[in-house]
């Protein structure tokens, strides 16, 4: 892949995790409203398409541009203080969340894209994003990690509804035009 196609697909891909993000969301009432958002989407998209390495880079470049202030997260928020409240965690574990989406999908190259991605989408964009918005809840919220853990179940309808949303793009990617899956290449 040129140089090239590989900013332009980041850069899509940072601004797709943008706008979603941006996008209006359900804030739950408590440990500061760690919000339902769309965002996540764009995160296992991200990986299950570019794959680990240029995926990661899209998590990681819209990362920089939260830290830098750019209001890209729910409610308009951005900046370093962004990064320091329960939902912390979460954003922290978007590039290793990408990249675990990207690993599994490369994992399984020689299964049907609908169950390649679904299994990437599960593993990488809860399984590992958990791991790391959970102890962000528990830190930032101060509560007891088996709290965190229960209360983090009331995410988990929304997001396995998530991970089949992205298999579902994912197979409409490769039906359509199976070399824009770059993770399989």
């Amino acid at each position: 892949m040129s140089v090239g196609r590989c900013i332009l697909s980041i850069a899509f891909f940072t601004f797709l995790i943008a706008v979603l993000g941006v996008l209006p969301t359900l804030a739950l009432p408590f440990w500061g409203g760690v919000p339902i958002t769309l965002q996540t989407i764009g995160i296992m998209l991200a990986g299950v398409v570019l794959g680990p390495v240029w995926g990661t880079l899209s998590a990681l470049f819209f990362l920089v541009l939260v830290a830098l202030g750019m209001p890209l997260l729910p409610g308009g928020r951005g900046g370093v203080e962004a990064f320091m409240g329960p939902s912390s965690g979460f954003l922290i574990g978007f590039p290793f969340a990408t990249f675990a989406c990207g690993i599994v999908m490369q994992f399984l190259q020689s299964s049907p894209v609908f169950p390649a991605s679904l299994a990437s989408a599960l593993v990488g964009g809860i399984g590992v994003i958990y791991a790391f918005g959970i102890p962000g809840i528990v830190f930032f919220g101060e509560v007891p990690i088996e709290k965190a853990m229960l209360v983090s179940l009331v995410y988990l309808p929304g997001d396995l509804i998530k991970a089949f949303v992205v298999a579902l793009i994912a197979k409409a990617i490769a039906r359509g035009r199976p070399d824009a899956l770059l993770s399989r290449q």
